[in-house]
Order: structure tokens, then C-alpha cells, then sequence
């Protein structure tokens, strides 16, 4: 008896790691527009009691919190964006959203560990998104850590 592909149930869910790939490249703009903006305030605010040709020192203490603001910034976006509607701009065109592991909305702790998660695996070279290939239920660190999880949405008709 042949059975066809449509007739066997899989064992795992779609790992959705090409559109989660791909929302992450299209949020990097969102956020490095933010990016732009701290950084502007930053050196304008540098700028008053400074020669005018110089520019915050590399490693320095304001560089540290400068990096910490843009960090900032970029998980209010990503957190407000998840707890309105569990999508980022990125997200949008790929139908992917953030819901809690029982479904709904996550809790806004939720959604800071999952960002903070997140961070770490990027710095790791993206190890917790990869992580969705081997993992039995498809998750990532940041799903598991979290307890959210990722859906793709139907096509809207």
C-alpha cells in the first residue's frame, strides 16, 4: 500500500528556521535605525564640553553604556512588538508569531528572557537558532528558555 506524503502525519513540526533567519535579517533594520538615533543623542550629548573632533573613546565607560542603551532600545522594540500582536516588523511578511507555549499572549517576562536568550545565542553565532534542527519539538534556546514559542500564520484569503 502506498501512502502519500500528505497522508503521513511528521513527527516533528516545521523547525521554521529559514523564516525565523529571515525575519532577523529584516528587523536588523528597524534596529539599526534605532541604533542611529542613541548613537546621535549619545554624541550630541559628548559633543557639549568637548573639542569638536572628538569622539567617544573605544571601551571606554561611555561606549559601555552606549552599547547597553542600544541593547535597551532594540528589546523595547522587540518586546512591545511581540506583546502587541507577537510580531516584529520582520516577522510581519513571513506570518511568524510569538505565542506562549499553553497559546496567547506571553508575559512581558517572558518576552525579556527570550530577547536576552536570543542575544546570547546571535553572539554564539546564532548556536540556540540552530539548536531548532536537533531539537525534538523544534525549538530554539530562546523558545525553551522563554516557554514561547514561534508559529507561522495561515495566508490570509
Amino acid at each position: 500500500m502506498i501512502t502519500s506524503p500528505a497522508a503521513v502525519a511528521p513527527d516533528r513540526p516545521a523547525s521554521l528556521l529559514l523564516w525565523r533567519l529571515l525575519a532577523l535579517v529584516y528587523d536588523f533594520f528597524p534596529a539599526l535605525a534605532l541604533w542611529m538615533l542613541v548613537g546621535a543623542l549619545f554624541t550630541a550629548g559628548y559633543a557639549v564640553g568637548h573639542a569638536t573632533r572628538e569622539n567617544i573613546a573605544p571601551f571606554s565607560a561611555l561606549q559601555w553604556v552606549l552599547w547597553a542603551c542600544c541593547w535597551g532600545v532594540t528589546g523595547l522594540y522587540a518586546t512591545l512588538s511581540w506583546q502587541r500582536g507577537g510580531q516584529t516588523l520582520g516577522m510581519r511578511p513571513w506570518r511568524l508569531q510569538v505565542v506562549a507555549m499553553e497559546g496567547g499572549v506571553p508575559r512581558r517576562g517572558q518576552l525579556w528572557v527570550r530577547y536576552a536568550v536570543g542575544t546570547l545565542s546571535v553572539l554564539l553565532g546564532g548556536l540556540g537558532l540552530w539548536w531548532a534542527l536537533v531539537d525534538r519539538q523544534r525549538l530554539s534556546w530562546h523558545d525553551r528558555a522563554s516557554g514561547t514559542r514561534v508559529q507561522r500564520l495561515p495566508k490570509r484569503t
